[in-house]
């Protein structure tokens, strides 16, 4: 098993995006201080001039008319920074002026300018100096001081009162109160009523209407909901794109989903920003992936910074990919902090790899538990790795199931280790159904080790296509076991690939065929692939390829090998090396190799290291080499009688 950084179990970005819930939620502040501009032209409303209507001058004739400020010690010098500054100074000046005509125009009775200035100083947070303005406004009728009454009321707690005036304001046609009085409606249960308001902010233009409007269908699983949040969308709002995004991502429209990420992403919206690099990340369009990455995790997405870090490690930049990573991690993302820590174990760096596992688990990822069970097996510390697999498995872990199971099973409690095998298996892990397929073999319940063979073989686990492959040939189905074999050599497994070499073989199939499925194993360590390659090589006189091959397998204990490469090193004369390995392969039983070392002790003159050759290849056999090693131990007996 190996150490887990980034997981299939979760491996990927949750979807999702927050509802709104409160009336004063970041969306929705642009609406709250509304101008007079909203005023409907039946009620008795007079315009009063806004800022707009002052005239603009220039800095520097500013600077003629009252003199330079003068300059503190701390600003920084420079015509842009000191043009700005006067820029700033005007602009102050200039919302000074009006405030001054709208509380004069106010104090003498104008409810437009009472509704301007309590709007002004709502923006502001003076919600004492402002309510008398607004009441005074809102009574006589302006809609617009209407709906900002309410906000200041429900910023002070009054929220019975507020929806009062909000609903005064949307019957008068006011598209924000009609959403603010929709939003509180919905979060006291009353979903009906909430839809109508929403439904008429929504008909109204109102993009946070829509947004709402969509978001309340959405989680009554509404099919309208995609047309709010579309036009919520078209009018600017980015989470309204995101979640269009989203819809269109889960039915299986990439492209329409493409779009609208794109959308929010320009917008920055962290989340939007991330599924876009996803799904780039997916077509292999890794550059511009890995940008909305960063953009994401510059804004906040730790997410996208652990994302960014794997992309990363796959083009080979470690530093990089565990810069991003510790970022992510240390904003509290699990993965981003089972990756730091495969990345410490992997170099050997038992105490870091546990200390990042640690705030794995810390931040609500169970894969901590189970790489530190990893980790503590790895170091011989075998009942702390099974306290961690436990607390992981207890938590759904599949592979802690299996990996449990593994131990108990060792450990000889094959009634304890059944469970978390199965629940392995039924949680979806191809380990645990093969292991309860062997669970049941070994008992001899084959149906139903069949049974698990076959679901772990569908999930691509290559020994279980093994296992099914050879039942097949028991059977005398050739067919069945050729496709298994297959499965199984597709799938990673040396054996399967040998065994399908040796099938297509003896078949005569394609030798192409044949040579790459024997390589394939060979180059997986598979010592009797191996001896094939040799032996293939030695047939068409690459006596260096042979030898390669032989070699490879000798030394990893392979007596074929060592007694086939001792034959190719004395035809090339070198009969001691050649001796050596005749040696090693005798040595581990190789009966032809004893023999060929009694011969060559004949041959020396040694007839008593030859009896004893010959009595070893007797043993050893086969039949033919037994035979033959008796004939020549009568021969040596009665020459050494005389």
């Amino acid at each position: 098993m190996k150490l887990i950084g980034r997981n299939d179990t979760g491996a990927g970005p949750a979807p999702g995006g927050a509802r709104a819930g409160r009336v004063h939620a970041e969306v929705d502040t642009d609406a709250w201080a509304q101008s007079a501009d909203d005023t409907q032209q039946g009620l008795p409303a007079q315009r009063s001039s806004g800022p707009e209507s002052l005239v603009r001058i220039s800095s520097q004739q500013l600077v003629e008319a009252v003199g330079r400020y003068p300059a503190t010690t701390d600003e920084p010098s420079g015509e842009p920074e000191e043009e700005a500054s006067f820029e700033t100074a005007l602009a102050a000046r200039e919302q000074a002026a009006l405030e001054t005509r709208h509380r004069a125009s106010a104090d003498a009775g104008d409810p437009n300018a009472s509704s301007q200035l309590g709007a002004l100083l709502l923006r502001r947070g003076e919600l004492e100096d402002a309510e008398p303005y607004l009441r005074s406004a809102a009574a006589a009728g302006l809609r617009a001081a209407a709906n900002n009454l309410g906000v200041l009321l429900h910023q002070r707690g009054h929220r019975a009162e507020a929806a009062q005036w909000w609903r005064q304001a949307a019957v008068a046609g006011s598209a924000p109160a009609a959403h603010a009085l929709g939003l509180q409606l919905r979060d006291q249960g009353e979903e009906e009523a909430a839809e109508y308001w929403l439904h008429f902010a929504a008909e109204h233009g109102h993009p946070l209407g829509a947004y709402a409007l969509g978001d309340l269908m959405e989680h009554r699983r509404d099919v309208r909901a995609e047309r709010w949040f579309k036009a919520s969308a078209e009018a600017g709002h980015r989470e309204a794109a995101y979640r269009l995004a989203r819809m269109r991502e889960s039915a299986g429209d990439k492209e329409t989903a493409e779009t609208w990420y794109r959308t929010a992403a320009a917008r920055s919206h962290a989340r939007a920003s991330l599924r876009l690099g996803v799904l780039l990340e997916e077509r292999g369009e890794l550059d511009e992936a890995a940008r909305w990455y960063r953009q994401s995790a510059q804004n906040g997405e730790p997410r996208a910074a652990c994302a960014l870090g794997f992309l990363l490690r796959d083009t080979g930049d470690l530093v990089a990919a565990a810069e991003w990573w510790q970022e992510a991690a240390e904003a509290g993302d699990g993965n981003a902090a089972n990756a730091l820590g495969a990345l410490h174990a992997g170099r050997g760096e038992a105490a870091d790899a546990e200390r990042w596992y640690r705030a794995a688990l810390d931040a609500g990822d169970h894969n901590g538990a189970f790489n530190l069970g990893l980790l503590c097996a790895a170091a011989g510390r075998e009942a702390q790795a099974e306290q961690w697999y436990r607390r992981a498995a207890y938590a759904g872990h599949r592979e802690a199931c299996n990996a449990l199971a593994v131990v108990l099973l060792q450990r000889g409690e094959e009634s304890g280790a059944e469970p978390w095998f199965s629940k392995a298996a039924e949680a979806g892990s191809v380990d645990g159904a093969f292991n309860l397929g062997v669970l049941h073999a070994g008992r001899g319940e084959l149906p139903q080790a069949h049974e698990w063979y076959a679901r772990a073989a569908a999930e691509g686990h290559g020994e279980a296509a093994l296992q099914l492959a050879v039942v097949h040939e028991q059977r005398g189905n050739p067919g069945g076991a050729l496709e298994r074999y297959r499965q199984a050599a597709a799938a990673g497994s040396a054996e399967g690939a040998f065994r399908l070499a040796s099938v297509l073989e003896r078949r005569g199939d394609s030798e192409t065929e044949v040579e790459h499925w024997y390589l394939v194993a060979a180059e997986a360590d598979h010592r009797r692939a191996q001896v094939r390659m040799g032996v293939r090589a030695a047939e068409r006189g690459e006596l260096q390829s042979a030898e390669h091959w032989y070699r490879r397998a000798a030394e990893a204990g392979s007596r074929s090998a060592a007694f086939n490469l001792g034959l190719l090193l004395a035809r090339q004369d070198s009969e001691n090396e050649a001796m050596i390995w005749y040696t090693r392969a005798a040595d581990a039983g190789h009966g032809r190799a004893a023999l060929r070392l009694a011969l060559l002790a004949l041959r020396r003159g040694e007839p008593v290291q030859a009896e004893g050759w010959c009595r070893r290849a007797a043993e050893a056999g086969p039949a033919e080499v037994a035979e033959r090693a008796a004939r020549l131990l009568g021969a040596l007996n009665a020459e050494l009688s005389a």
